[in-house]
């Protein structure tokens, strides 16, 4: 089968950094779908392995966290799927990913993809839409009140893949004011089409702002991305006793100056059920069914933005040059092969 993959970390300018190759087609357990890869979409944790993992020697790592195809086979465990059915998901960090043409995943982290968007706008949906679900319902819980603070929420890089899905979410299912950051005009117009309430500028500080809107200090923060550049405002700007989450890889977070307020910090790791197979892996299938009819009763939108054409190495590395940059805003897609 057709695969792309690499077996040492190079930057992306190198060609070798992502390169075609022709492997073995995967083998599937009894509870796995084996999956026929139509369309892709990339992620900053693509680029960020890439750039980092050192594969075993005479190996090639396959990456990819974000697939639609159609199911070949399922394993003798598997129920609820059959072959011929369209599916999509964000897979297992730790096995081979969907930048392949047959991808072997675990049916309980799968679900039937939206019948109203086509494969290349549904690719864009899993990874994001299972972060921002996992960090807004599992993790900040933002149906529990904060007492005394403000109904919000805000979203610090809201014009990114998991915060379009994040303002999304927050609007569709919850009463929440939403503050989106967004330094950009094209990346503030994104947002508020999104849904964001109110958008205001990361490159700015974030407390004047929010007290220029006139709700109150907010119970919620989720933070996507450079959290310790903003971790000081944070802790001004919430509300006591709020809720912080975030997604990014700080080299250090000193969380000190939370114990005056009595914050909570959570992290969210969308990888952490599949790859720790933990009690509740399946409710990663539960939240993409429930997204799947959420698309189709069009209250969620797809955050794709751009289509860079088949799967192969070079659409790829270009895929990856765009996500370094830090100009992508939603989703980039590559299907076909």
């Amino acid at each position: 089968m057709k695969a792309i993959g690499f077996n040492q970390p190079l930057p992306v300018s190198d060609p070798r950094c992502l390169i075609d190759l022709d492997l073995p087609e995967p083998e599937y357990g009894e509870q796995d779908l084996l999956v026929e890869v139509q369309a892709i979409a990339v992620n900053p944790a693509d680029s960020k392995v890439r750039a980092s993992a050192r594969p075993a020697a005479g190996t090639w790592r396959i990456l990819g966290w974000d697939a639609v195809g159609r199911v070949r086979a399922v394993g003798a465990k598997v129920a609820g799927f059959k072959p011929g059915d369209r599916v999509f998901y964000a897979g297992a960090i730790d096995r081979p990913g969907s930048y392949a043409q047959l991808q072997a995943v675990d049916a309980r982290i799968a679900a039937h993809a939206p019948s109203t968007l086509d494969d290349e706008d549904a690719a864009a949906l899993p990874l994001t839409t299972l972060t921002a679900w996992e960090t807004l319902f599992d993790r900040l819980r933002v149906e529990q009140a904060v007492a005394g603070a403000a109904n919000a929420i805000v979203v610090i890089g809201g014009a990114g893949g998991v915060g379009s899905m994040a303002i999304q979410l927050a609007r569709a299912l919850t009463d929440l004011t939403v503050i989106a950051t967004a330094s950009r005009a094209q990346t503030q117009a994104w947002a508020g089409k999104m849904g964001a309430h109110h958008v205001i500028d990361h490159r700015r500080p974030l407390v004047p702002q929010i007290e220029g809107l006139g709700l109150g200090a907010p119970a919620f923060v989720f933070s996507t991305t450079h959290t310790d550049s903003y971790l000081a405002d944070i802790v001004e700007l919430i509300a006591p006793q709020g809720r912080i989450a975030l997604i990014d890889d700080p080299r250090s977070l000193d969380i000190v100056s939370l114990k005056r307020k009595s914050l909570s910090i959570h992290w969210e790791f969308m990888f952490t059920r599949p790859l720790l197979e933990t009690a509740d892996i399946s409710r990663q299938q539960e939240i993409l069914r429930e997204a799947a009819r959420l698309v189709e009763r069009k209250t969620l939108a797809t955050t794709r933005t751009r289509t860079l054409g088949t799967i192969n190495a070079e659409n790829l590395r270009t895929a990856h040059e765009w996500l370094e940059s830090g100009q992508a805003i939603g989703k980039i897609v590559l299907s076909g092969w």
